[in-house]
């Protein structure tokens, strides 16, 4: 693949390295009453166009074939949802123990926190033959209930440290989040037509506007000389992210793939990535929204920026063996 290939498929992971570095060069443009008054733009007008994003991509007439498929996505919810915060509040104790930054292993806690991504799950489950309607429903619908989850766990695991209040939170949340993509869908019913004949880029469009967040989150941190990131517990962090998402695709897989599950191979690859993926693109805003004003929010929000390209690296590099096990299973099903 040559390099310019390269840059555009990584464009993304490419533009994060770039508004940060952007943000420790110049601190004083993102910040609070600076020249792009994120305070604004980006707690109300960022945030909405996301989501007003979302509701006018998502295609919720495909998921009505892999509706009824209540097991499946009970697992992967209750997976996602309470299991995996549980699980990393418990291996926090013991890590609060040792000398890694305090603000990081909160960190790791909210993305423990966030629902599944809108994409990156579905990719992936296609990309080896999975049950693709079933990842899209659970990535969907698992958007949706993490608007009211993500923020009740957030304040259960993390509120005592925060200043916003409750009634505070749902109602921002409720006019950047939730009325947005329902407008969004609503516009999707008169335009489905010439959204499905066009194509726009809302990936692209969501990822630009994601990228601003990141610069102004960073902006934040950066022109407060009283943060310091240490190194050693950033590169810790990095080995404990792919530590729990190994683990827990291999606690998934052994679960799914016995006999007593009732879940076929094709289900077993979209329970594994749906239920181990975290959502960015919904995890950033609601960060900024839950703890805004917070001084170290851009320490909490690491893990969340070091989880996502994780997630899809190391997603990619088992596509070529989960294939392999896809095609084995297959041919053992297959009557001679």
């Amino acid at each position: 693949m040559g390099l310019i290939a390269r840059v555009r498929k990584e464009w993304f992971i490419i533009g994060i390295l770039l508004v940060i570095t952007c943000a420790k060069l110049a601190p004083s443009v993102g910040v609070k009453g600076g020249p792009l008054r994120p305070e604004i733009t980006i707690t109300y007008v960022a945030v909405s166009v996301i989501f007003f994003n979302s509701g006018l991509s998502l295609k919720t007439e495909e998921l009505a074939s892999a509706l009824m498929h209540v097991k499946l996505h009970f697992f992967v919810q209750t997976f996602t949802l309470v299991f995996f915060p549980i699980a990393i509040w418990l291996l926090l104790k013991v890590l609060a123990l040792t000398a890694i930054n305090e603000w990081l292993l909160r960190g790791l806690q909210t993305v423990a926190c966030m629902p599944p991504p809108v994409s990156s799950a579905v990719i992936l489950t296609k990309a080896v033959g999975g049950n693709e309607a079933a990842a899209i429903f659970n990535s969907a619908f698992g958007s949706f209930l993490g608007i009211v989850f993500t923020p009740l766990l957030l304040l259960v695991f993390l509120g005592s440290s925060s200043s916003v209040p409750f009634t505070s939170i749902f109602s921002q949340l409720f006019m950047t989040v939730v009325v947005p993509l329902i407008v969004g869908q609503v516009c999707r019913r008169f335009l489905r037509e010439c959204l499905d004949r066009r194509k726009p880029p809302f990936g692209t469009v969501s990822s630009v506007v994601l990228l601003m967040i990141i610069y102004t989150t960073f902006c934040d941190t950066f022109s407060n000389p009283n943060i310091e990131l240490d190194h050693l517990s950033l590169l810790i962090v990095v080995v404990i992210i792919f530590s729990i998402q190994l683990s827990f695709m291999a606690l998934i897989f052994f679960l799914s793939t016995r006999k007593s599950s009732g879940f076929t191979a094709a289900d077993s690859v979209a329970i594994m990535f749906c239920a181990t993926h975290k959502s960015l693109t919904l995890g950033i805003p609601m960060l900024k929204i839950v703890f805004e004003g917070y001084e170290h929010l851009s320490l909490i929000s690491v893990p969340l920026l070091i989880y996502h390209p994780a997630q899809i690296l190391l997603g990619s590099i088992l596509l070529p063996s989960i294939k392999t096990w896809m095609s084995g299973r297959q041919k053992t099903l297959t009557p001679v």
